[in-house]
């Protein structure tokens, strides 16, 4: 019966652990932020970011978390990739709106 118990509880930790582990970038950035914490919303986040951007785009949208002034250049700039990366940026908000504001 030890066993069984013992083998249930190591499972439920490496489970989590693991959570942890898999987590993608914006899911990251997002537990680390000062308005973050909150691992069910930064998870969900985290799903509209794997529905709207490739790893690409969510390594460098997870950045603003630190950087908010990066997002801010980013916006002003006159670069057609900017501008691009901008309307992807802007269609993971909008989906993370309305998927998460639960």
């Amino acid at each position: 019966m030890k066993s069984i118990l013992f083998a249930t509880v190591a499972a439920v930790s490496f489970s989590a652990m693991s959570g942890v582990a898999n987590a993608g970038p914006i899911e990251r950035a997002c537990m680390a932020s000062d308005r973050g914490g909150n691992r069910s919303l930064c998870g969900c986040i985290q799903q509209a970011a794997d529905m709207t951007l490739s790893g690409g785009d969510q390594r460098r949208a997870a950045k603003f978390f630190k950087d908010p002034e990066a997002a801010h250049s980013t916006w002003v700039s006159q670069s057609k990739s900017d501008d691009a990366f901008w309307d992807r940026y802007k269609s993971f908000g909008q989906t993370a709106q309305a998927y998460c504001a639960g």
